[in-house]
């Protein structure tokens, strides 16, 4: 593994050949060196690197690992890996190889990670969010678990930090919504979104997708197929979040009749146009602006979502048509909503009471 002088330049090179995984001869030349050492230290992890060597530092392997990862995931999935990434494991784990990360490094990382606050409101992350990093590290140190042979995931070792996110589901009743959509009906597009954000109980991502020709007012449908995202600066139309994310939601007669006369007005609107060309900051700000007018508890654009959910379950439909309507994978949904009416408890229990008299008087 000879490294090269540059003498009109003084700086060393790395020149020499590996097999690729087709057996094919490649030659490598890098240039730029300061010193004969930093050359060879970068061939050595090249080839390592190539070779899916556990030798390798975990800078290269996160490469091997998301070049391996990436042609199966979501963009924005990939941009929110690559963000977690480089931000908060490559700084502390980036030079050291990959074999000789130990439990006692995660620990130590996960220390650091507890004790950050933030510069201006010195708050500490989020339970939600260490539980997020910390199964991103465990991710990468699995997959070279499973297809590069290291000897076991020091992350998993060291256990997790965080957890799940369990705090207070907010919603608005119907009375707190009706109050927010006259605070914004004078912005249309805001309160066309709104509207069918609410009534319609779909995802944001989902709104800003839509397309006239995904609005049937004959079948009074919404037809839901795919998703709107920005990712570095680019708007992308992608696949919706779940494959039973793809379906049809109907829309109450009103709302057919709002979405008419609002795509009437809009001049100019092709059958592919997006319905509503604005973005989720848009949509953040109309929030924070309505709730400020008119008064009512500030919550989510997503939490309109949970609204929609509540107003279902208060009006009697069963958990699992409510997860149809929703595009939900499976019916837990009974378990993460039910808490929002407790007094379907009492219901319960007084028809349970007759249940029990009507057999007693038999």
């Amino acid at each position: 593994m000879p490294a090269y002088k540059d003498a009109k330049k003084n700086t060393w090179y790395a020149k020499f050949r590996y097999k690729d995984w087709m057996d094919d001869t490649k030659w490598v030349t890098k240039r730029g060196f300061s010193t004969k050492r930093e050359a060879l230290q970068w061939e050595r992890d090249f080839l390592a690197q190539k070779s899916g060597s556990t030798e390798m530092i975990f800078r290269d392997f996160v490469d091997v690992y998301l070049k391996d990862r990436t042609p199966r995931l979501k963009e924005s999935t990939t941009a929110m890996k690559e963000n977690v990434i480089e931000t908060k494991l490559v700084p502390y784990f980036g030079k050291l190889p990959l074999r000789d990360i130990t439990s006692k490094e995660v620990i130590q990382w996960q220390n650091e990670m507890l004790r950050y606050r933030d510069p201006e409101s010195h708050r500490p992350y989020s339970k939600t969010y260490l539980k997020t990093v910390h199964n991103q590290l465990s991710a990468i140190f699995n997959h070279a678990v499973r297809f590069y042979g290291l000897r076991e995931n020091p992350a998993r070792v060291a256990g997790n930090m965080g957890s799940e996110r369990c705090h207070e589901m907010k919603y608005w009743i119907r009375e707190e919504y009706q109050k927010f959509s006259e605070a914004v009906m004078d912005d249309p597009v805001a309160y066309y979104c709104f509207e069918v954000l609410y009534w319609c109980g779909i995802r944001e991502g989902e709104l800003l997708a839509l397309t006239p020709e995904d609005i049937n007012l004959e079948s009074k449908t919404l037809s839901i197929s795919k998703t709107f995202q920005r990712i570095k600066g680019r708007d992308l139309i992608t696949d919706p979040k779940t494959p039973k994310s793809n379906r049809k939601v109907s829309m109450p007669d009103f709302l057919c009749e709002e979405l008419e006369d609002y795509m009437k007005s809009c001049y100019g609107l092709e059958n592919t146009d997006r319905l509503f060309p604005v973005t989720k900051s848009f949509l953040y700000r109309a929030m924070e602006r309505g709730c400020r007018s008119s008064g009512v508890k500030r919550i989510r654009v997503h939490d309109l979502r949970h609204s929609h959910v509540s107003l279902l379950i208060d009006m009697g439909f069963s958990a699992l048509a409510i997860a149809d309507r929703m595009g939900h994978e499976c019916i837990d949904i009974t378990y993460r909503y039910a808490h929002l009416f407790p007094n379907v408890q009492a219901q319960m229990a007084d028809k349970l009471n007759g249940l029990r008299e009507v057999a007693d008087d038999a």
